[in-house]
């Protein structure tokens, strides 16, 4: 593929509508200049002609939020209000960035819709993007906006006492935006987002977009009332115990409770319901299957990331069409491994780690 072809065929990801006059003046081209070069990408296979559909290999898109997360704790015993000799780390978060990594540590095509500023942090999430292999080119990069950060200070036990989300950014991820993203959406195998997206977004995203299979990570038992009204549009979600409550409104006390709340999200449109419980391992019903796997006993070194990596490899099941045991037991073996990792993403995240996990299962 030619330079020109390169930039015409992103412009028509974006626009696949665009008329050749259109290219021809955007490029400063001629407008047979411009069927040239369409012709010659029908004749690669980059698009498939009339309406400039592009031939794209499949992938999983992930839309979420994305921020930059920094971590300090004492040497010695937390002194409030003096100042504390102690370790600080900066790191990539964001549950949606990190659904979309482990993805790529998954070997599976990712695409992440996210909001970053046009700041320090946000090129650190560009770079690690482009090392990964984490297509970022859908995303909202805004000037003279700060990029998500969390900031957290941790006591000597490595307990959080204090933090602070500056998070306002994701606010600016517009359905407007998003309508600029139809063909993104609707061409995804799946498509995973979280509610860090806005209410109006996260509605707008699964009513006018019918056809794609959508994956909810419900992030927190506040965040997950977003979607009470319109839980029905979703093909999986993943609460745990308490945002199942929550969405349900029956108290989960043992196995019926279970079934019930999730009926409950099957009658009203779910497809598959996976409500994750601690210790006591996830269960799964999609209204023909219902299983309950318990999880082995672990040490557990970092929590954070358990909820993204079980999230990442349900999607990757998803996407290879495995079935529904195999994936709870493939989705768990991640979790597994997140958990066993003093970093929020396991850096042995892989298709091949993950298998060995499950043999504990």
């Amino acid at each position: 593929m030619t330079n020109r072809e390169q930039e015409i065929l992103n412009v028509i990801r974006k626009n696949p509508l665009i008329s050749q006059n259109e290219l021809a003046e955007m490029f400063g081209i001629t407008r047979s200049s411009a069927a040239v070069h369409i012709t010659n990408l029908i004749k690669k296979g980059y698009i498939q002609g009339k309406g400039y559909i592009v031939q794209e290999e499949s992938y999983v898109l992930v839309a979420g939020g994305a921020n930059i997360d920094i971590t300090g704790f004492p040497y010695e015993n937390l002194r409030l209000k003096d100042s504390n000799p102690g370790k600080v780390s900066i790191s990539l978060g964001g549950v949606g960035r990190n659904i979309a990594e482990n993805l790529c540590k998954l070997v599976v095509p990712t695409k992440l819709i996210t909001a970053i500023g046009d700041d320090l942090y946000g090129q650190k999430i560009l770079e690690d993007a482009r090392q990964i292999g984490l297509d970022m080119q859908q995303s909202l990069i805004l000037k003279e906006h700060s990029t998500s950060t969390y900031l957290a200070v941790l006591d000597e036990q490595r307990d959080m006492r204090v933090a602070i989300a500056f998070m306002d950014i994701i606010d600016k991820l517009s359905i407007n935006f998003i309508k600029e993203k139809k063909h993104i959406i609707d061409s995804a195998k799946i498509c995973v987002v979280d509610t860090n997206l806005s209410k109006e977004v996260l509605e707008y995203i699964v009513v006018n977009h019918k056809n794609t299979q959508f994956l909810l990570d419900t992030v927190s038992t506040a965040k997950a009332m977003k979607v009470k009204d319109i839980i029905g549009y979703f093909h999986t979600i993943k609460p745990n115990k308490i945002e199942a409550e929550k969405l349900t409104g029956i108290k989960i006390e043992g196995g019926e409770d279970l079934r019930r709340a999730a009926n409950c999200l099957l009658e009203k449109g779910v497809k598959r319901v996976i409500i994750t419980l601690g210790e006591e391992g996830v269960y799964y019903n999609d209204g023909k299957e219902e299983h309950h796997i318990t999880s082995p006993k672990i040490k557990v070194v970092n929590a954070t990331g358990a909820g993204d990596a079980f999230m990442a490899a349900l999607a990757y099941c998803g996407y290879y069409n495995l079935e529904a045991e195999y994936s709870i037991k493939f989705s768990m073996a991640a979790s597994m491994l997140a958990l066993s990792h003093e970093a929020t993403i396991n850096p042995n995240m892989s298709v091949e780690s993950v298998k060995n996990k499950m043999l504990e299962i």
